[in-house]
């Protein structure tokens, strides 16, 4: 289990049809792979790939360049459809696989 702090705000409850926001952040460094004031390069360590699946089916997918801050925050909007799980996905450059879900009840 990652000790990573993980934010996730989405509402718990929603209509059918109803377009939802979601919002997700999470505390990473997003090394990009730089040199110290040394001879010392530090090894590239980002996040990669943010990944949401709904339902079973990938419904974001993320590719994330090094440019991106540390602490990457992502908004999207989802159409609720039926109730099931919200499944967040967050892998970096050392194979690290951050799981998290979020089940969301359609009225």
């Amino acid at each position: 289990m990652s000790k990573r702090t993980r934010r996730i705000v989405m509402p718990a409850t929603a209509q059918a049809g109803e377009t939802i926001k979601i919002r997700s952040a999470i505390q990473h460094p997003m090394i990009t792979g730089h040199t110290d004031a040394g001879p010392n390069v530090a090894p590239r360590k980002i996040i990669h790939t943010f990944a949401v699946a709904y339902l079973g089916a990938e419904v974001l997918r993320v590719d994330v360049a090094p440019g991106i801050a540390a602490n990457p925050f992502f908004a999207f909007n989802l159409r609720a459809r039926s109730s099931g799980d919200v499944v967040f996905t967050w892998i970096d450059d050392t194979g690290e696989v951050i799981v998290e879900t979020r089940q969301l009840t359609v009225t």
